[in-house]
């Protein structure tokens, strides 16, 4: 896989080493157990993977390469290019400013922008529209756009299925960056509609089959589905796509459901003339990062700190997973950590904050698991796990640890 430039800033000696062993030794990534760092009194579990992603460092590479080469021209972001606070701060110091917010609102005019400016694209994608409209500015907003390969996947797919008469229904966020983009691509050739859930998913299939009425797809999918859609014609050949950072699992539990209420509708015989396989839409890092929590989450431990930005969706959802099994603490920077006493976690599911008192166990060994989402910088894991051993002064351990993780030739 192609290696990008990324500054040495969001790199971690450690990190990297272990990383790049666990790689030797399992080159085709079937295991996944977690990493040991044993510093005696607190034991840290690192996920098998975990940390930037190709779609992410495809993204910074493209991004710090368009500064260097446009000094003293204007450039803009069509919003956050990752959900991340380190990375974006750092774009913001060096001049770069968004257009957007994460929910679409405007911060800066369109009008006020020149053919003489830069505009990207961020790592999510955009709209048609907003690409259009940027483009019509003159602006060569295609020669510097970062949206993730695997998203392009995504609408590629979405393409092949609309061209065979499938509708699409995404599985996404309704209000996330991606989901919009990808409702643009799909919308542009094909009736679609977002579903948010797996109860959505059930409402859909019970219209589907007629058990509610075409009045209530109006009323639960407000605002998100394409113009035009006609209820008894573009639900009878269906594919279902996906944000690519929603669980896996998920998506292949809304997919399967809704095959069967296919099959129910229109027989198993039929299902191909119904129902289009889109299961290889799924982001390979995101199955990776859920498949290595999964992993992570057999080993007894006392609590999880989950590391990436609040907004970040791959973040969330394994804040998600390891919530099922143990106290998680969500955090985006290692100064979250406080104190030995106090840790300042965010609620996944509001992005609300609040200190929460006695994390750490009083036992005489702690043990933690942790793992950060594809666009959180392996520094921030490596400044917690510093930050933690300096509670129980064996912080000097880290240099042992990097020359025993360090692959020799």
């Amino acid at each position: 896989m192609k290696q990008f430039e990324v500054p040495s800033s969001y790199r971690s000696n450690l990190i990297s080493a272990i990383k790049q062993k666990r790689k030797a030794d399992d080159k085709l990534k079937k295991d996944f157990s977690p990493t040991l760092l044993d510093f005696g009194p607190v034991r840290f579990y690192l996920a098998r993977h975990f940390g930037f992603c190709y779609g992410v460092e495809n993204a910074i590479n493209i991004a710090y390469k368009t500064i260097e080469e446009n000094k003293g021209k204007r450039i803009f972001l069509l919003s956050e290019m990752i959900h991340n606070p380190q990375v974006n701060s750092d774009l913001t110091q060096r001049g770069v400013r968004f257009l957007h917010d994460t929910n679409g609102n405007e911060l800066i005019s369109l009008n006020t922008l020149t053919n003489e400016d830069i505009v990207m694209i961020p790592a999510f994608g955009t709209t048609l529209e907003l690409e259009a409209t940027i483009a019509a500015k003159g602006i060569q907003i295609e020669k510097y756009n970062t949206t993730c390969p695997f998203v392009e996947k995504v609408w590629n797919r979405s393409e092949q299925i609309a061209n065979k008469g499938y509708s699409i229904v995404i599985h996404g966020k309704p209000k996330h960056e991606e989901t919009r983009a990808t409702f643009s691509h799909a919308a542009a050739n094909t009736p679609t509609v977002i579903v948010n859930d797996m109860e959505e998913s059930i409402l859909l299939g019970k219209i589907i089959l007629g058990e509610l009425p075409s009045t209530d797809f109006e009323k639960i999918f407000v605002g998100r589905y394409s113009p035009g859609f006609d209820i008894q014609k573009d639900l009878t050949k269906i594919g279902v796509v996906n944000q690519t950072t929603q669980l896996a699992t998920d998506t292949q539990a809304i997919s399967d459901y809704l095959k069967k209420v296919i099959v129910q509708k229109y027989g198993a015989e039929n299902i191909q003339a119904h129902f289009a396989d889109t299961r290889d839409t799924l982001c390979y890092a995101t199955n990776d990062n859920q498949s290595a929590v999964i992993g992570l989450l057999e080993t007894p431990a006392d609590l999880a700190i989950v590391m990436g930005g609040k907004n970040s969706s791959n973040s969330s959802h394994l804040v998600e997973l390891c919530e099922q099994k143990l106290p998680t603490y969500f955090i985006d920077d290692a100064n979250k950590i406080i104190s030995k006493e106090e840790i300042l976690k965010t609620n996944w599911k509001n992005k609300e904050t609040k200190v929460v008192s006695n994390y750490l166990p009083n036992k005489p060994v702690a043990d933690i698991l942790m793992t950060s989402g594809a666009s959180c910088p392996d520094t921030v894991v490596e400044a917690s796990i510093y930050k933690i051993a300096s509670f129980y002064k064996v912080e000097g351990k880290l240099e042992q640890f990097l020359n025993q993780w360090t692959v020799t030739e």
